[in-house]
């Protein structure tokens, strides 16, 4: 459904442009557009490689073991019924753990063990999430940032005089809508059991 949206709206402007005698300027736009892509792929590339490799020699460090550690009350608290050597727990703390440092794409790969656990040890039909998959990806859309590397990264990308300024700002709509997340799924936990 998306890909018919963008389609007509991409149809509706380069008709618009054609119409009103814009079409050098659509396509100058398109040729610029498609420069300027490559550029910031190319710069997040390298970010999204540095990062992803900072959390994999943490892992390997046994950094994530010991910070997934200190967070098993907030675990307990999120996911009650979990159990406690279930091994989606340490793929959903990495998980959370790189999308607080604002690695939403390093976060990526332990979302999807995490998910791929949870499944594994579900005794729902194929197609029904669980309880626990539900609370997990809300909680990682609503995805709490201490630092919004991706963010900066971009704001630098586009000549921005103070890149990180936007930290601030991010930090507090991050812990907003975390905290809507987890009375959202408290809330629903409470239904549930009921």
């Amino acid at each position: 459904m998306l890909n018919y949206l963008w389609a007509a709206m991409m149809a509706v402007g380069i008709v618009w442009a054609a119409f009103h005698g814009n079409l050098d300027a659509v396509t100058e736009a398109v040729l610029s557009s498609a420069k300027e892509a490559v550029s910031l792929s190319i710069t997040m590339l390298g970010i999204m490689a540095f990062w992803s490799g900072i959390m994999e020699v943490g892992n390997g460090a046994g950094l994530i073991d010991a910070l997934a550690a200190k967070m098993t009350p907030v675990l307990n608290f999120l996911f009650p019924r979990l159990e406690k050597d279930h091994p989606a727990r340490k793929q959903i703390a990495a998980n959370m753990i790189a999308n607080m440092l604002g690695l939403g794409w390093a976060a990526t790969p332990a979302g999807l063990r995490a998910m791929e656990e949870l499944k594994r040890t579900s005794h729902l039909p194929p197609d029904t999430a669980t309880k626990e998959m539900c609370t997990f990806l809300i909680l990682n859309i609503s995805s709490l940032q201490l630092i919004p590397i991706t963010m900066i990264a971009y704001r630098s990308q586009y000549g921005s005089v103070n890149p990180a300024a936007v930290t601030g700002p991010a930090l507090i709509a991050t812990m907003v809508s975390t905290a809507a997340a987890v009375v959202v799924c408290r809330g629903m936990d409470g239904r549930w059991r009921g």
